[in-house]
């Protein structure tokens, strides 16, 4: 698939990118190579294959859920500047 510099500067408008002459003709020649290299993925012999979503087995990694208990409120405002009952009192910041 060939690349032109037209459609660099297409994306890099869609991307809102000020590209220099020197810029656009480099990643033309940068995304042919890109490409081309891609397109050699098409010539190999897929049938057969079970598409996959990971090349390795996928577990989950996360930890089961514990109860704990939390650190209370006095402790969590003990050192507030400000508080309102068991809340943190902050400053307004929409006028």
């Amino acid at each position: 698939m060939k690349i032109t510099k037209a459609e660099v500067e297409h994306v890099a408008l869609l991307a809102r990118l000020e590209l220099t002459e020197q810029e656009a003709e480099t990643f033309t020649g940068q995304m042919d190579a890109i490409l081309a290299y891609v397109d050699k993925l098409n010539e190999l012999d897929t049938d057969g294959i079970v598409p996959t979503a990971h090349a390795v087995p996928m577990e989950n990694a996360f930890r089961a859920d514990e109860v704990t208990p939390s650190i209370g409120i006095e402790n969590a405002l003990g050192n507030a500047p400000k508080r309102a009952e068991s809340f943190f009192r902050v400053p307004k910041v929409i006028e």
